[in-house]
């Protein structure tokens, strides 16, 4: 019995491994742009509001497609709807790099974003391949998949800007390339886990409707948790987002500067989700984790926006403004100089590393808080469910987190523009301790945690 139930305790890396890979390399696409995506998007004048818009278009394709494809997983498998997806996704990357206007911008991210809502296919893949036990540790291995995508994402989005002169199509073109890989390997080497035998047959529940999301919020066992998915991400979303365009006006970081900043939380996410989080689930539980992750995410989040304005000792003005309206001027539209920025630059004046180091301190409580909070939710979530409904429960949780980061941008540019760069973090970070205080009086044990507490009787 207790052997059993060691290996229960196990995550099958075999199993997972070809996910987790496809996942990876079907993230990288997306991690190569984020930290360039809001100064494309400056360089075509976009204001912190456009700017907001532009960045919800994607999570917003997401929120619309993530309940259609995770109940189209359920009652076709998991396979093809990966790979159709994946199609869409490579030619998102292609319009992207084709762009010649701000309105191409947004078409690309609304044909990516309704391919890119195939994680919720992905984490039903995981479930269907790991135990109650090792189901967190599972899903973990998604956002580690996230975490090690914004340490290699940004370092070929800064290698192909370095090689290109900071042409910033050329990253969206490797972008395409991974997303070609990905299709590939989705192809021929991802074996189908969801057995015909175990479809469920769901074709009326196939379509997303206002409905059904406030009908699973009113779910009793998960309507907590759908809830708490869309309000951690609506500020966890929100500093992903707008950090690139919080950095240029604060510290005068580049594409490039950016880059390296997405490693450096890349890094701290895969730590936690890769490695860390199984064991963390394993001592303390999903509920004690998600009240840890809240806790840092309020702390990391209100104290970054105190960032210091001090530019980072190799800012060049007058070098970053030319970098930003090159692509302008390559589509024969209006130079671009500091004046008529969108975004205010800072002044070459008071240059050292201190904004650069507090902002990086405080990256260590918002990452480690950001990657606890994901995989745990979804994790407390498919305990607290029958089987046959995690595939469709999983897409409605992408669906909340994915809405949440279509509002997050718009809601950070529009404070951005209104109040100052310090404005949406304080925002952020009100919402988490807020968050946290209502979930310490609402979240309560579940089945999960009477299921485990006799086990390890058993085996002490």
């Amino acid at each position: 019995m207790n052997t059993r139930s060691s290996a229960d305790e196990r995550l099958d890396f075999k199993r997972i491994l070809p996910i987790f890979v496809i996942v990876l390399i079907d993230l990288l696409g997306l991690t190569i742009i984020i930290p360039l995506l809001p100064l494309y998007a400056t360089a075509f004048g976009a204001s912190p509001l456009v700017i907001g818009l532009l960045a919800a278009a994607y999570p917003l394709m997401q929120f619309l497609g993530a309940p259609l494809l995770g109940r189209l997983s359920d009652k076709y498998g998991r396979k093809p709807i990966l790979v159709i997806s994946q199609i869409g996704t490579f030619a998102g990357f292609l319009l992207l790099a084709a762009a010649n206007s701000l309105w191409l911008l947004f078409l690309a991210r609304l044909i990516d974003g309704i391919s890119g809502a195939n994680i919720a296919t992905a984490q039903a893949a995981i479930t269907d391949s790991t135990t109650e036990k090792t189901r967190t540790q599972g899903l973990g291995l998604i956002g580690a998949a996230f975490g090690l995508g914004f340490i290699i994402g940004p370092v070929i989005a800064f290698v192909s800007l370095a090689l290109s002169n900071n042409n910033y199509r050329v990253p969206a073109l490797a972008a395409a390339g991974f997303s070609l890989l990905s299709i590939v390997l989705t192809s021929t080497w991802f074996k189908e886990t969801l057995t015909p035998e175990k479809r469920s047959h769901i074709s009326e529940k196939v379509s997303l409707s206002l409905g059904s999301l406030v009908t699973a919020v009113k779910h009793p066992a998960v309507g907590l948790l759908l809830a708490l998915m869309f309000a951690q991400q609506l500020a966890f979303g929100g500093f992903e987002q707008i950090l690139a365009l919080f950095t240029l006006n604060r510290l005068g970081l580049n594409a490039s500067g950016n880059a390296v900043v997405f490693v450096f939380v890349g890094v701290i996410v895969v730590a936690v989700q890769g490695g860390l989080i199984g064991r963390w689930s394993r001592q303390y539980g999903d509920r004690r984790l998600i009240y840890g992750g809240l806790a840092l995410l309020a702390i990391g989040l209100t104290l970054m926006g105190f960032t210091p304005h001090q530019p980072v000792p190799w800012y060049d003005k007058a070098a970053l403004t030319t970098e930003l309206s090159s692509t302008s001027e390559a589509d024969g539209t209006v130079e671009a100089d500091a004046s008529n920025m969108s975004v205010d630059l800072p002044d070459e004046a008071n240059k050292g590393w201190l904004g650069l180091a507090w902002l990086l301190l405080m990256m260590i409580p918002t990452g480690i808080g950001g990657g606890i909070l994901q995989p745990s939710i979804n994790s407390l979530i498919t305990k607290r469910i029958a089987a046959s409904e995690t595939g469709g429960m999983l897409g409605i949780s992408s669906a909340f987190f994915s809405g949440a980061n279509a509002l997050a941008p718009i809601i950070g540019g529009a404070l951005f523009g209104a109040l100052g760069s310090t404005a949406p973090f304080i925002f952020w970070g009100a919402i988490m301790a807020a968050l946290l205080v209502t979930t310490l009086r609402l979240l309560k044990p579940g089945q999960e945690e009477e299921r485990i507490e006799p086990e390890t009787a058993v085996s002490t």
